[in-house]
């Protein structure tokens, strides 16, 4: 079979976030037959890790899940494979599996990580619950996570706040609305705000890391013929590595300030953290080299955060382009998977 065709057998199985079950245990099936592999499942998670004496130990992780869509769909089209999941990121999966099958010796140690509900909350997130019961199968110098990078490293990632904001109004009878006060009318002026957002773009470590700033869902209303009290929007925050939290909250509070009032109210519902570069890692560092084209800084956040805080040296290089990622007509091409393999393999001897 060819590399596509590897990856069309897993981008033909469902695996949809919280539906890993089928997937994990084809995984799984496929890493036992290699006897030089201690495999291990932790729920819908499948940990195979080598198990002699070299010092150094990495670690290749790629989530197992996949944003909802018509997996039944897959299907193979010249030299690419379309199909949900097949960019992110299933394509870079299937070339785990062939490497992590491959009996050639190595002067090191390796780890493959498939986990479960990437793509959904982070709480549910199955390189945490790994983390949480058995931490120990997460140890290594330095990790790569299989995001789809179109053959650049990417790496840190950006931290990701999820911010509710609320307005308040009064209530009144729409044929005399000026004896209220209309929380949506308000609501419009922070939308209009939001939408004159300028991204800023921070410089670190010599990569550009771009801020962005959308409104992602709005509510509102009482009734037909009700002037609203309330109204609420909630927007997500995409935060460069050079901010915290608290500064991100503090940032985007008075980017607003000139639209919202005391009575109304601006919390944080949901945070991700952000993740620093790390290439003045050795290990990092030769992985860049070895793509041959210069490193960019990761749009998004991705689980290099999760291990930046265990401690542990990560960056994000997989097969496929990132813009494809989550698209109905997301593919990956052949000649992707074959640079992935090619570049991996070199970095894991």
């Amino acid at each position: 079979m060819s590399r596509l065709d590897d990856a069309f057998v897993l981008v033909a199985i469902d695996s949809v976030s919280r539906n890993e079950a089928a997937i994990a245990h084809h995984v799984a099936e496929v890493l036992q037959r290699n006897p030089a592999l201690d495999v291990e499942r932790i729920g819908d998670n499948v940990i195979a890790r080598t198990t002699g004496h070299h010092s150094t130990r990495l670690l290749v992780a790629g989530h197992l899940d996949t944003v909802p869509g018509a997996a039944s769909e897959a299907k193979i089209v010249g030299d690419q494979l379309h199909g949900v999941g097949a960019c992110d990121m299933k394509g870079s999966l299937a070339v785990m599996l062939e490497l992590a099958s491959d009996p050639t010796p190595r002067s090191v140690e390796v780890t493959w990580v498939f986990y479960a509900r990437e793509e959904i909350s982070r709480r549910e997130s199955g390189l945490i619950e790994i983390a949480e019961l058995r931490p120990e199968l997460l140890d290594c110098d330095a990790a790569v996570l299989g995001e789809p990078t179109a053959g650049h490293v990417e790496a840190g990632c950006q931290g990701t706040l999820r911010v509710l904001v609320e307005m308040s109004g009064e209530r009144a009878h729409t044929s005399r609305p000026y004896t209220g006060r209309n929380a949506i009318h308000r609501l419009g002026n922070v939308i209009m705000k939001v939408a004159s957002y300028e991204p800023r773009t921070v410089r670190i470590d010599g990569l550009d890391f771009v801020e962005q700033l959308q409104v992602v869902d709005v509510d509102g209303g009482v009734a037909p013929n009700v002037v609203p009290d309330r109204a609420s929007c909630t927007l997500n925050h995409r935060v460069a590595p050079d901010r915290t939290k608290e500064e991100a909250e503090a940032w985007l509070v008075s980017f607003l300030s000139d639209v919202i009032d005391a009575g109304d109210r601006v919390s944080a519902v949901d945070w991700a953290p952000s993740a620093a570069p790390l290439l003045t890692n050795e290990r990092l560092a030769a992985l860049a080299s070895l793509t041959k084209v210069p490193a960019k800084g990761k749009l998004g956040w991705t689980d290099v955060a999760t291990f930046a805080e265990m401690k542990i040296p990560a960056t994000n290089f997989g097969a496929g382009d990132p813009e494809l990622a989550h698209r109905s007509d997301e593919f990956v091409t052949l000649a992707q998977l074959d640079e992935f393999a090619n570049v991996l393999r070199a970095w894991l001897k």
